[in-house]
């Protein structure tokens, strides 16, 4: 019982119970003071004190903040030989994958990856079908702004197609397609005539050649010998083409097995490995599988909404790749939850725009 005049013990011991020591690197949290007028760097740099996702933010900045300076880390000629045996760049301290969905090529992310690219900040990307075709097809057409409550009925009969709040005229599909198929024309032709064994990356390669727009990722890709694997090209507009070339043409194949060998490899003799995923599915995992085959990546950053409660890779926090192998047990890795739409612009213009001098780049004269 209570002594007169106190408080139960039980109840005054629970809820006044001590504090033990904070984990390590606990800082005090601590918002973003509006008072001395708006500052955005300064902003983004509270976001390491904000909390949540903004934190999660922070952490992903310095994570590439890392990849960067192993990058830039200089080789031995040892290292400088094993690393060459990747692939056809430039060996470096450190090879990052960038993958990304098709999605982010529709919206105005294009503009940000096709930076990264264009100035040799990555090694390799990973995307779906419609991450090629989308790149190509705004090279020709543009897409536009609308609105995620327009009926699909409507825009079905107008012949508009909906991404999200993004549409895209199915004009745009019907030019794609007087472009590419002479294109396709002439592979078969290589293929038969001079041995050309295509590859979905080496497609890909040729497409953004032909293409010859400064505006295109897969423009810059081909030109900076950055290889953008693409292992299931054929689902997508590029594989509608493709399967309506076959009747006017068979014979054309894609070597999907050459393309893994390629990702393998630029993993296996990587000195050290960071991923940039986003988005989930295939690129998420075909990426993360290729770090396997080293023991894990170094470094990673993902940038999805996806929740691992349904047991999807998509949704899987960097723990669950640690488990398999695919992300190192000492790294630190992180997940943001968030749109990349709103994110990776912010994250580069906090990373690799900051050391934009350390890269070496192209120019459409070079």
């Amino acid at each position: 019982m209570a002594t007169p005049g106190q408080a139960p013990a039980a109840a005054l011991r629970a809820v006044l119970k001590p504090s033990g020591p904070l984990p390590g690197e606990s800082l005090p949290v601590r918002g973003y003071d509006f008072a001395g007028g708006p500052d955005h760097a300064a902003l983004l740099r509270s976001f390491r004190t904000t909390g949540f996702q903004a934190t999660s933010f922070a952490q992903a900045v310095a994570e590439i903040h890392r990849m960067i300076a192993a990058k830039l880390e200089p080789l031995s000629e040892e290292e400088r030989g094993r690393a060459g045996l990747g692939g056809p760049r430039p060996p470096s301290g450190c090879t990052i994958f960038l993958g990304f969905t098709s999605n982010l090529i529709s919206s105005g992310v294009r503009e940000t990856i096709r930076y990264l690219v264009q100035h040799n900040m990555v090694d390799v990307l990973v995307t779906t079908a419609g991450g090629v075709e989308e790149d190509l097809i705004k090279c020709l057409a543009p897409t536009y702004i609308g609105d995620f409550s327009l009926r699909g009925q409507d825009l079905r009969q107008s012949g508009i197609n909906r991404i999200g709040n993004l549409l895209v005229p199915n004009d745009n599909y019907c030019k794609f397609e007087d472009w590419l198929m002479p294109i396709l024309e002439q592979m078969v032709d290589e293929q038969e005539t001079q041995g050309v064994r295509w590859t979905p990356s080496r497609m890909i390669a040729r497409l953004g050649k032909e293409i010859n727009n400064p505006e295109s990722v897969c423009y810059w890709a081909q030109k900076n010998n950055i290889p953008v694997l693409s292992p299931a090209l054929t689902d997508g507009s590029l594989g509608d083409m493709i399967f309506f070339h076959s009747y006017k043409r068979p014979g054309l194949v894609l070597d999907i097995v050459e393309d893994l060998r390629l990702i393998n490899t630029q993993a296996i003799f990587a000195r050290k490995t960071g991923m940039i995923i986003l988005g989930g599915g295939l690129v998420k995992h075909h990426i993360a599988n290729a770090n396997l085959m080293r023991n894990g990546a170094d470094f990673s950053v993902y940038v999805n909404t996806a929740q691992e409660f349904d047991g999807s890779d998509s949704g899987a926090r960097p723990d669950e790749a640690v488990s398999w192998g695919k992300i190192r047990m000492d790294a630190t890795p992180v997940k943001v939850y968030a749109d990349a739409s709103l994110v990776f612009p912010l994250l580069v213009a906090e990373t690799f725009a900051q050391r934009a001098d350390a890269f070496p780049s192209e120019t459409p004269g070079d």
